[in-house]
């Protein structure tokens, strides 16, 4: 957190008495930019999530007549809110992105009801037609960059035991767990994926604990879904395992046990985004999309991925950006031994079923609660 935005956050308290809304005014010398902000739950540079949105905000800032403005390490509290009012009353942003999931309900719902001339953009969230119209969700079907990830694990494991740490099992967890397994079952279908979940996005030390544990048992390729990557990729290579990272690319981190990863792709989206907004064009208020839609890729593979791995990974990966190619097809057993989708049912990236998603598929270890 910089001096800046504690004395940003200072003069909008100490000066919220005196109508600081009035006192700044967003237009005068502010006009002739588009001031958009963008709040992260954690470090800008933690090689995981929150940077992954950095990488989208200095595309950004490559763009003419847009200023951007940024505060990281915001709780998922009213904090946000209060980050929120500062980057309107006093840098005079008109479009905000705030980043982290938990900042959607109530805090961003607050937000743009306050203020219904400005737009909230929120990722992960689910808006429905309910909700302000100043607000919007928008989020990547990333589980198809986890599912071509899950076809290499499944070709590289030797001991048929993956790994998986997780935070939280929420739909969006739980479709990436299932994706990356069904993919690596694609491979080979005797494989499990053992999960833990840490219980919260950013737990360094509860990650680091949960990779250890899952080499401890065997587990010979990991992955993840948590905020910073960076914590479950090192200490999986120090012990020897191969990993796919998730988010952004940490080959940097692990050269030799990177084999691939899903990651985002927010450079893409953010710039088109901005664009309609300066054009008076209306974000779509509920945006979704893939490997198609160019906001989510795969990590090139690593030297140790031989060839017959990356030609069928390229296989259902091209299928999938064709849309020729669906992940959640019945019959899908769930680990519990009850039917998760029915023989015959397709369930496509825009079924809004998916999005409530509360089991593990079959040979997944772990529970839901």
């Amino acid at each position: 957190m910089t001096f800046d935005t504690i004395s940003r956050r200072r003069l909008l308290q100490g000066t919220a008495a005196l109508g600081l809304g009035a006192a700044l005014p967003i237009g005068g010398a502010r006009a002739a930019a588009t001031t958009i902000g963008f709040i992260y739950v954690g470090s800008r540079d933690d090689y995981g999530y929150n940077q992954a949105h950095a990488a989208g905000a200095a595309a950004l800032k490559k763009m003419a007549g847009i200023k951007v403005v940024e505060e990281e390490k915001v709780p998922e509290t009213d904090a946000v809110e209060k980050t929120m009012e500062s980057m309107i009353n006093l840098d005079g942003a008109t479009l905000l992105f705030p980043t982290s999931f938990g900042y959607y309900n109530p805090h961003v719902l607050k937000m743009a009801a306050k203020y219904p001339k400005l737009r909230f953009e929120h990722c992960g969230g689910l808006w429905t037609d309910k909700d302000p119209k100043n607000a919007g969700s928008y989020f990547g079907y990333i589980d198809e960059a986890q599912h071509v990830a899950g076809v290499i694990a499944g070709h590289m494991t030797k001991s048929g035991k993956l790994g998986f740490v997780a935070a939280k099992p929420i739909p969006q967890v739980l479709r990436n767990i299932n994706a990356w397994t069904l993919g690596a079952k694609l491979a080979n279908p005797k494989v499990t994926t053992q999960v833990i979940f840490t219980g919260d996005w950013s737990m360094p030390v509860k990650e680091a604990e949960a990779t250890n544990s899952l080499i401890d048992q065997g587990v010979d390729v990991i992955t993840c879904h948590v905020d910073g990557p960076k914590t479950v990729v090192e200490n999986a290579a120090r012990r020897g395992a191969m990993v796919t990272g998730y988010h952004v690319n940490q080959a940097v981190l692990a050269p030799k046990a990177y084999l691939t990863g899903a990651e985002w792709n927010w450079e893409v989206l953010y710039p088109r985004f901005v664009k309609m907004f300066t054009a008076g064009e209306t974000i779509p208020n509920f945006y979704r999309g893939g490997l198609k839609e160019e906001i989510v890729k795969v990590s090139p593979y690593g030297a140790a991925v031989p060839e017959a791995a990356r030609k069928q990974a390229d296989g259902v990966k091209a299928k999938l950006t064709a849309g020729s190619y669906v992940i959640f097809k019945g019959p899908v057993t769930d680990n519990k031994g009850g039917i998760a989708i029915a023989s015959g049912v397709s369930r496509g990236q825009t079924d809004p079923e998916l999005e409530k998603m509360n089991y593990l598929v079959e040979g997944v270890v772990g529970a839901t609660s």
